[in-house]
């Protein structure tokens, strides 16, 4: 299994809430579980759009797409439906899964040792 798609059930999960089926207005979208794919190369990887893989389609045209999407609130419907659903529970990040690195938690920092000008000039 190609660990960078989406498995077939996840993709049967999702695949009547977006934009492009056959019986939607306008064109009919050929490619969406590959564009699905590409955004979430994006997401997992936080790597510039410019750096997307070929396999998942030209990096600017996709970023025109993610942006339409977002715009026409696709993005957002889809996190509305898929909310209750179990197996995205690990995407919620809050405070309580998440620990802070000492210094931000409150520690006590070490003070900085700087040299004195008297000594500089020694």
């Amino acid at each position: 299994m190609d660990r960078k798609r989406l498995r077939d059930d996840q993709w049967e999960r999702i695949e009547h809430l977006l934009p492009g089926k056959s019986g939607d207005r306008g064109v009919t979208a050929r490619d969406n579980r590959r564009f699905v794919d590409a955004v979430l190369w994006i997401m997992r990887t936080g790597s510039p759009w410019r750096d997307l893989p070929g396999e998942f389609g030209h990096w600017q045209r996709t970023y025109v797409r993610v942006s339409r999407w977002r715009e026409h609130g696709v993005f957002e419907r889809l996190a509305q439906a898929r909310r209750s659903d179990a197996a995205m529970a690990h995407l919620c990040i809050d405070s309580t899964s998440v620990r802070a690195h000492q210094p931000s938690a409150g520690a006590q920092k070490k003070p900085v040792r700087r040299k004195s000008a008297a000594r500089e000039a020694d």
